[in-house]
């Protein structure tokens, strides 16, 4: 059949995006939990690992604010899709083993998540209305629940069993992600005429971003997010080996931990009875303080999984709720742009995140990772202090009754 034949949404709706974002969660969720067992084992120590890990960030953070550079040149249905191909290369360099094949895998991966951000953004930020931007977040949290909760823990046992198998799996749903995405036919989504004199530079557009500190704050909400992410995903497992609790126990607690985002929906209508900048504040200062808790008690290993684990469930509400300063103050001009600023957070998070660490395990030992991510924390309660304090609530009505 040809494929102008095949019927398809003209006009994409909230699900149709929920259902990429969860396909995506499927790759990634896949491996979440296995790649650092894999780096570790190729590095050899934890210290080895976040040196791996701190040399691909810098080089996917390049590389994620060239992706908008890269839009203009390659039609943006080409770039999603070659974010996924990056998935695949990933995933087939990874299961090699060796030092250098790790580490390309790692880079491999950073660039397609970078990529695929950017784009999938760009296309929300084209198709959903700003005031439902909001449901758009939770709706794409419900659909991504299962395989971020089912995923870590099922792909660690899944490499335990045979080496490629997790793999293989992230690589059928990659594959899965390009039919389903090719198929809403999003193509380049809604672009925005320009004069044509407009310098392309791919980093002409950082000077509008720092003039708008709302912008600003967002992206730091999502740096720290992310790092508090980035630390439970990464060094709770390493701090599990070195106490002997096992291989797998990361990768369950992470499963139990994003088994929250069913909640995502209820997490948000319960963030809408106050303002963005109150509810933002309080998941803050509860994520802090619960890692600060999981330092303290890290004489008693189960005590600080546990303490970790609570920590998580504040990271799910901002997950939910933290990316809206940003995604609310965006100008349709911007959009691709700002996407790229946006989605830096991962890759700026991605070597903040492995440096913090290298620098705290050369003094003091892997629980102490823990303390620096509760000061990081505590930086972003302050932040959010400067928010509007009406930001998320209801505008009233400009016009009559």
């Amino acid at each position: 059949m040809p494929i102008d034949s095949i019927p398809f949404p003209r006009t994409p709706a909230l699900w149709h995006f929920a259902a990429l974002s969860g396909l995506e969660a499927c790759v990634r969720g896949s491996l979440i939990s296995v790649m650092p067992l894999v780096v570790r084992d190729a590095m050899g120590s934890t210290v080895g690992s976040s040196k791996a890990y701190f040399i691909v960030g810098l080089i996917s953070m390049v590389w994620g604010l060239l992706v908008p550079w890269f839009t203009r040149a390659v039609p943006r249905r080409w770039m999603y899709t070659g974010g996924a191909v990056l998935y695949l290369l990933g995933m087939s360099l990874a299961f090699l083993g060796t030092p250098l094949t790790v580490t390309l895998s790692l880079m491999a991966n950073a660039m397609a998540t970078a990529t695929i951000f950017v784009c999938f953004n760009a296309y929300v930020l084209d198709y959903v209305e700003r005031e439902n931007l909001g449901r758009s977040q939770s709706l794409q949290m419900v659909f991504s629940a299962t395989p971020w909760a089912v995923g870590p823990i099922l792909g660690v046992w899944l490499h335990s069993l045979w080496r490629p198998a997790p793999f293989l799996m992230a690589g059928t749903f990659a594959v899965a992600l390009v039919g389903l995405f090719w198929y809403l036919r999003l193509g380049n989504g809604k672009e925005i005429t320009r004069a044509q004199s407009q310098s392309i530079n791919p980093l002409a557009y950082l000077g509008r971003f720092f003039a708008q500190p709302r912008l600003i704050a967002g992206w730091s909400f999502a740096v720290i997010r992310s790092t508090g992410w980035w630390v439970y995903v990464v060094y709770l497992p390493y701090f599990c080996i070195e106490q002997g609790l096992g291989k797998n126990v990361g990768g369950t607690a992470l499963s139990i931990s994003n088994a929250v985002l069913f909640l995502a929906p209820a997490l948000l209508k319960f963030a809408r009875r106050s303002s963005v900048r109150i509810s933002v504040r309080r998941a803050f200062a509860l994520c802090g303080s619960l890692f600060l808790l999981a330092s303290l008690v890290a004489p008693w290993p189960w005590l600080t999984v546990l303490a970790l684990m609570f920590a998580s469930t504040m990271l799910v509400t901002l997950d939910v709720i933290g990316g809206l300063p940003f995604l609310m103050s965006v100008k349709p001009s911007e959009r691709t742009e700002m996407s790229a600023i946006y989605s830096s957070f991962r890759d700026v998070s991605s070597v903040v995140t492995p440096g913090m660490a290298w620098a705290v395990l050369a003094v003091a030992p892997t629980a102490a990772i823990f303390t620096a991510t509760a000061g990081l924390m505590g930086l972003a309660f302050t932040v959010a202090g400067k928010l509007h304090p009406r930001l998320g609530t209801p505008r009233p009505s400009r016009g009559g009754a």
